[in-house]
């Protein structure tokens, strides 16, 4: 005699009953038999009688379903575990840009599969502690040219940086302040894991600078060319739009006077002397347009061009455009104050890759033991444009005096030419891909940077305008060294159809 103990369960009639009882049941109810009858006969709930029948009933529905015309095409079997559902997860979090509730959307849509949003919060969160351990152990000694830069998220700043050759980025933080001590604090972060670059380049913000120069007081911070040429750029548009709002106002009036003119057989001296005043107004509008136009295209064509002049001619060009831009500055105070004022504060930092540029022409003469005016004439002749008649016959000379010799000091001073850097184009670049995943989010906390950081730094690019990137991730480009797949680094097991 077996006698159960209050706690354990004891096993019902439904979950006991064989096989063949349950077609029994299946079938008696779909010859119509009271359901009420099968249950009291099998000693099962009436709950349970229906539910044989709506399997049978969907089982002849399938047996006896018209067959599609042409048969789906099985590709390969795909065996889907609670593993390979966290890769999932995080292959449309970060490669697809999805939001959470879009995850669970897909996977409730197409999988059939429910998945709450805190389950999708638990399996991005457990990537977290591996992506951290990665992300710190990464030695940055090899970051020659750091780039920095600050992006904001409802209203708070996420402190960017990265390096300029790799695209690695080493710095991806969320702050409450970005003052002088926030930033020197995560440089002296970045310091104890080697990063020491040769320099760095920012924009002109403050806070940034002062942190640089607390705790890299060695390092250069260089100034962001695009950074000062999209402040002066604007300038130009504004005061063409101002020329054209001068010129429409003298047609105006000229066109109110001829009206006038021919009603009443003579002109308006009121209106005489306000198209009087119109046309004053539009040829000093049109003047300083022009004039303007043509300071800022040689701001950047010729004194920020990497293929300019040398530094010392690159200061005096840049001294004299800002002496002519502060002598317009009364026609126009309230813009052109604001590129004045930023190109005479900022002319050692933005000219700075011109010192260097120098520098490094020198260092290249010495290398290849020639001459270093032949370095300089070639400089020269490849800082003119290429359908320039200039060129091609200073090039010839230049054939005809050195030789083959020339041919290689070209091709040195070109490849030297390409690498030099004036904008953190980088963190731009960086900054646009970064906002591809804030708009799904309005608060950014420090471990979702950590796994993003992680992933940025790990996917290998399908393309670039770079040759040398394609097929490799800021991390392979920054150490030189092949790594895994980014979702193997994080411990899981990639899917493989063979």
């Amino acid at each position: 005699m077996c006698i159960l103990s209050p706690t354990q369960p004891r096993a019902s009639r439904a979950a006991a009953l064989p096989g063949p009882s349950r077609q029994q049941v299946a079938l008696d109810a779909l010859r119509g038999l009271p359901i009420s009858h099968i249950a009291s006969q099998q000693q099962v709930s009436r709950k349970f009688v229906y539910q044989q029948l709506h399997q049978a009933q969907d089982a002849l529905e399938n047996a006896f379903a018209t067959p599609p015309t042409e048969p789906p095409q099985l590709l390969f079997w795909l065996p889907v575990t609670k593993p390979w559902l966290h890769q999932l997860v995080l292959g449309l979090t970060l490669i697809c840009h999805s939001s959470v509730r879009g995850v669970c959307e897909l996977l409730q849509d197409l999988f059939d599969h429910p998945l709450s949003v805190g389950t999708v919060h638990n399996v991005l969160h457990q990537a977290v502690a591996a992506a951290r351990r990665v992300n710190n152990q990464q030695d940055l000694a090899c970051v020659r040219i750091g780039a920095f830069d600050e992006i904001f998220q409802a209203g708070r700043p996420v402190l960017v940086g990265a390096d300029v050759a790799s695209t690695y980025c080493y710095l991806l933080s969320p702050e409450e302040h970005r003052d002088a001590t926030t930033w020197g604090v995560r440089l002296l972060e970045l310091q104890e894991r080697g990063f020491r670059p040769d320099c760095t380049i920012a924009d002109f913000a403050s806070g940034l600078r002062a942190g640089q120069a607390l705790a890299l007081p060695d390092v250069p911070c260089r100034g962001d060319v695009f950074h000062a040429l999209q402040t002066a750029t604007p300038l130009v548009g504004y005061l063409d739009n101002r020329a054209y709002e001068a010129m429409a106002d003298r047609s105006r009036l000229e066109s109110r006077q001829a009206r006038i003119e021919y009603r009443q057989g003579r002109k308006d001296a009121s209106l005489a002397g306000q198209l009087r005043y119109a046309r004053e107004a539009e040829a000093k509008a049109i003047a300083l347009a022009d004039e303007v136009a043509v300071l800022i295209s040689w701001l950047r064509h010729d004194v920020l061009a990497v293929r300019g002049p040398d530094y010392a001619s690159r200061c005096a060009l840049y001294d004299w455009i800002v002496t002519q831009l502060h002598q317009r500055e009364p026609a126009c105070p309230h813009r052109i104050r604001l590129v004045r004022v930023l190109l005479e504060n900022q002319r050692d930092t933005l000219l700075a890759f011109a010192k260097q540029l120098d520098g490094d022409l020198e260092a290249l003469a010495e290398d290849l033991v020639v001459p270093a005016t032949m370095v300089w004439e070639t400089r020269q002749v490849l800082s003119l444009a290429s359908h320039r008649p200039e060129r091609w016959q200073r090039e010839q000379d230049l054939w005809r005096r050195w030789g083959s010799s020339y041919g290689v000091v070209r091709a040195a001073v070109e490849e030297l030419l390409g690498q030099v850097v004036r904008a953190s184009s980088v963190i731009e670049n960086l900054n646009s891909r970064l906002r591809n995943y804030f708009f799904l989010r309005r608060h950014l906390g420090a471990d979702y940077l950590t796994l993003l950081q992680f992933f940025l730094n790990h996917r290998r690019f399908v393309r670039s305008e770079h040759k040398e990137r394609v097929g490799k991730s800021p991390k392979e480009l920054l150490t030189g060294k092949r790594h895994g797949h980014w979702l193997s680094l994080l411990g899981h097991t990639a899917f493989s159809r063979n």
